[in-house]
């Protein structure tokens, strides 16, 4: 089992690009949406870190982002929290599909919060920045402070980019994914010394 972890920017098309691969795909972002609208022991563990902001359980994502952008600790506070539960989650698909022969992982704090194991193909998704914030613009409730708060968290975009094995440019049509995934699942699957350590 070979596991393959996708980089990029927010909303470079990450998700997008994970589910092309046609393999088990663990989104890190689903499983956040679900412990907030399903697990009441994250919802204490919040509630006691942000007492003035998290009040309603499901936690209330107006609620998440008065809380990050009253102050840049309380994004830290969420993430202790909730990353936790996130890699107990990432650990039971993997032993649940671990007889595939690739997991495509669509963590956007893979490296960050060192996910990932030396072993993992990194794929960058490369998106031209109008493209970018034409996606983000079209997301509900969206907020650029908000955005820009989530990518200080994150490595720099040229550090992502020259620590994956591959790049993948992004115009959003499934033709031209499809053509760059192929490609690179045909490269994993006849060299065995593609990595660039």
């Amino acid at each position: 089992m070979k596991r393959i972890g996708i980089l990029g920017d927010i909303g470079s098309g990450k998700t997008f690009v994970a589910n092309s691969f046609g393999y088990p795909v663990f989104n890190a972002d689903e499983e956040v949406a679900k412990l907030y609208k399903r697990n009441r022991k994250v919802f204490i563990k919040l509630k006691r870190e942000l007492p003035k902001y998290i009040s309603t359980f499901p936690v209330n994502k107006n609620e998440l982002t008065k809380a990050i952008l009253a102050n840049k600790m309380n994004l830290k506070k969420i993430v202790k929290i909730i990353h936790s539960e996130v890699r107990k989650k990432m650990n039971f698909f993997i032993r649940k599909n671990r007889g595939k022969n690739f997991l495509v992982l669509d963590i956007p704090l893979l490296l960050e919060n060192k996910i990932n194991k030396k072993s993992d193909i990194l794929v960058f998704v490369s998106s031209k920045k109008k493209d970018i914030y034409k996606r983000l613009k079209k997301r509900d409730n969206f907020n650029s402070i908000l955005v820009n708060k989530l990518r200080n968290l994150q490595l720099p975009i040229a550090y992502k980019k020259k620590k994956s094995h591959f790049i993948i440019k992004n115009n959003f049509t499934k033709k031209g994914v499809n053509k760059s995934i192929n490609r690179i699942l045909k490269t994993i699957k006849n060299e065995r010394d593609y990595f660039r350590y």
